[in-house]
């Protein structure tokens, strides 16, 4: 017998589609805000994964991917339960911000508080009408001030089933990353349940490669986990994720202009020049080299540059194939008019 599911103090049962408002803090002004959660509750049994975007408010990709697949079909066909929250951090979103009114980060704040501040209550909140619903989950994260990064998974690798999970999604990269305390991938191991945190683009802007890949990537975790048949669209993939177990940045040796040389994906050496730091007026010139050999998976937008500042993020790699092969091989089949067909 299917366990009863409730959220919002609300019971869904098999079959039903339902739109919730989780009460948050209020404004100043007494008004109402909430949380936006939808949950397809299918008929045939089967697992509850959540997918979730905007933790940082100013991450946008993934309310798009979220909408896409939302829109998607084929989801009557489903087997278990998708809760879907396009938006967790309402307060960052209406102000472009990664962060809340209490100036904290969601992503260190987790499991939170009932009697915390409001970025605890706010962490609480989703760990308990959320997170304990489920028994997998997908995170949906960019770049953040002013960074830009390579479609990429990055999950806790020495999980045997999240391993298979991060496989199944068939982003470019996947990157093995420790838990940071607080964050949602920390919380979410603690009580045992697999979860992918997937990253591209940057913030407050939308990126249609990165998005794509997304919705194909949470279409392809819920085959390998049977929410869907493995019919529902047919695999396409026609290359192998590179696979990191480290990574580091690349930083600013000296403040100014940076004019960058190399693009997301390609392979560098160590001893490569990243780009090259200056002052307006061309003097004091000095060259960004890597001290480690891998491939570019993020990398600052902004041109102006303080010493100190990260700059290139660089994965290291077993592999001999590059991220520029990888990369060409899944733009070729991204389809400019894919959620077209997909019904979004």
């Amino acid at each position: 017998m299917r366990k009863i599911l409730r959220i919002g103090g609300r019971r869904i049962r098999a079959g039903e589609r339902v739109t919730l408002d989780l009460p948050v803090v209020r404004l100043h002004t007494h008004s109402e805000l909430s949380m936006p959660v939808q949950v397809i509750r299918g008929k045939k049994d089967g697992p509850n994964l959540f997918v979730s975007a905007a933790i940082h408010g100013d991450e946008i990709n993934g309310v798009e991917i979220i909408r896409r697949l939302l829109a998607l079909d084929f989801l009557k066909d489903l087997a278990g339960t998708l809760i879907a929250v396009p938006v967790v951090n309402v307060y960052g979103l209406i102000h472009h911000s990664r962060y809340l009114p209490d100036r904290r980060d969601l992503n260190r704040s987790f499991p939170g508080s009932s009697k915390g501040s409001l970025t605890s209550r706010l962490a609480y909140l989703f760990m308990q009408e959320i997170v304990n619903k489920c028994d997998y989950g997908i995170d949906l994260h960019t770049g953040s001030n002013s960074r830009t990064n390579l479609p990429q998974i990055r999950a806790f690798l020495d999980n045997k089933e999240t391993k298979v999970l991060a496989h199944a999604f068939s982003a470019p990269v996947i990157l093995h990353a420790d838990l940071r305390d607080g964050s949602l991938r920390q919380a979410v191991k603690d009580k045992g349940l697999p979860v992918l945190l997937y990253e591209a683009g940057e913030a407050l802007r939308f990126d249609e490669a990165s998005i794509q890949i997304g919705v194909r990537g949470i279409v392809s975790v819920m085959q390998k986990l049977k929410m869907l048949s493995d019919d529902t669209v047919e695999a396409e993939n026609s290359f192998e994720p590179l696979i990191s177990k480290s990574s580091a940045w690349v930083r600013a040796s000296e403040s100014g202009i940076l004019r960058t040389q190399v693009a997301l994906g390609q392979k560098v050496a160590k001893g490569d020049v990243l780009g090259i730091v200056g002052d307006p007026l061309g003097d004091n010139e000095v060259e960004i080299v890597t001290h480690i050999s891998g491939i570019v998976i993020g990398h600052a937008n902004m041109p102006l540059v303080y010493e100190g500042e990260a700059l290139f993020h660089i994965a290291r790699f077993g592999q001999s194939a590059t991220g520029e092969d990888t990369l060409e091989a899944l733009q070729a089949e991204l389809d400019p008019d894919e959620h077209e067909h997909w019904g979004v």
